[in-house]
């Protein structure tokens, strides 16, 4: 028996059915008018915004990253709550103009831009958060050509790392950013061409659950900005601090305290040094904000039993929730939290595989897992689904298409 990972905090039970956002799943399935369904709950994102904004100083600002979640009715919601928005395609930039949201507000990070990526980000007046060397001299010719001054900022690729990341983003070579050695007279080159300068982009990794490495790493990353500001000889417009904050997958994982992170940035922020002073100050996080607020919904079509082990076959699977699979990066697979959505409070009573429609052994969404007794036509839920899922898993494998999705 593998254990499967715990179930986020706001789910609970009415009438033995899983209750999302005060509806039943089987209202919402019936409302969808299908499964699979990926459910997305505002009263999740806003108490996890809320509790945000509680911990951490008012000095420091919110941006969502919208590759974590880019579903409409999300960014629709989220512009309400976050200050800023960080894209990393002209495909992303395209879902924030089409739901009004100000180029003011966005900045545009990525190695890979293509000039056209840079003559949309340069004519609607995001914030480039330039990768590199080459990239900035595109950007300044483009920008030439347009006759428009760019908002530009530079990524910076730091010498340190966030520790216990689940994806590393700084230190040592990376395909990210500039590394810090060659920012400041990138930087003057910039600055001296006359674009708008907009500061520094320093992201460090991402999925963290230790405390004190997310602390470490953000004071590491006042202190790099401070010295490259002084190095460049100018202060900083802005400074985006990246992220980190992770959420709880997997048995034994336990959420990080805000509280404790908050304190700690309080106390960087009071004693910044002068070249800081005036600095707008901004972290950026995806999954932290919207992962727990997901919910991945598929029936069981089919139960089965292979050489006395039981199969539960549902009409969902990777090509929808890939990282649950245990395919998106995962060396050693282990269970999501799962639960039988229409027996959420029922006891477990069999040991069971949940697996996918596709024709593939990858197609997994729990290995001998403990759950209560399901039936053809009963659903399983798959948690922490609001982050990575619909748009980080292959859709279109063996014609499956899209699950359909709704915010509510």
């Amino acid at each position: 028996m593998k254990p499967v990972g715990p179930i986020p905090p706001g789910y609970e039970a009415l009438d033995g059915e899983l209750v999302i956002g005060g509806h039943t799943v089987s209202a919402l399935v019936a409302n969808a008018g299908r499964t699979p369904l990926f459910v997305y709950s505002r009263a999740h994102l806003d108490k996890r915004m809320s509790e945000l904004r509680s911990a951490i100083p008012a000095r420091i600002g919110v941006n969502y990253a919208v590759k974590a979640n880019p579903h409409p009715d999300v960014i629709a919601h989220m512009a309400g709550l976050a200050d800023g928005f960080d894209i990393a395609s002209s495909g992303e930039l395209a879902m924030l103009q089409a739901a009004g949201i100000d180029a003011g507000r966005v900045s545009f990070a990525g190695p890979g831009k293509r000039d056209d990526e840079l003559e949309a980000a340069i004519t609607s007046g995001v914030t480039l958060n330039c990768e590199s060397e080459g990239e900035a001299e595109r950007t300044l010719a483009i920008a030439d050509h347009l006759g428009i001054a760019p908002r530009m900022a530079l990524r910076v690729n730091p010498d340190f790392e966030l520790r216990g990341s689940g994806m590393k983003m700084g230190g040592g070579a990376k395909p990210f950013g500039v590394d810090a050695s060659q920012v400041p007279p990138l930087a003057r080159k910039l600055i001296d061409a006359g674009v708008e300068w907009r500061g520094l982009h320093i992201f460090t990794g991402s999925q963290a659950l230790n405390e004190e490495a997310i602390i470490e790493t953000q004071g590491n990353v006042l202190k790099l900005a401070a010295n490259l500001a002084g190095e460049i000889d100018s202060s900083l417009p802005k400074l985006n601090m990246g992220g980190g904050f992770g959420i709880p997958y997997f048995p034994g994982d336990e959420a990080i305290d805000p509280t404790m992170i908050g304190a700690a940035l309080a106390d960087m922020v009071a004693n910044l040094p002068p070249l800081l002073a005036n600095t707008e100050l901004c972290l950026e996080l995806g999954r932290y904000l919207v992962g727990e607020a997901g919910v991945y919904l598929t029936r069981i079509v089919d139960k089965k039993e292979s050489h006395g082990v039981a199969y539960l076959v549902t009409d969902g699977g990777l090509h929808h929730q890939l990282a649950a699979s245990g395919n998106f990066g995962t060396v050693v697979r282990r269970n999501y939290p799962v639960a039988i959505a229409s027996q959420f409070d029922a006891e477990p009573s069999e040991e069971v595989n949940v697996v996918g429609c596709l024709c593939t052994p990858l197609d997994r969404l729990a290995d001998k897992a403990f759950l209560p007794r399901a039936e053809v036509g009963d659903l399983v839920a798959v948690f922490c689904a609001g982050a990575y899922g619909a748009t980080a898993s292959p859709a279109a494998f063996l014609g499956q298409g899209p699950a359909a999705e709704m915010l509510i």
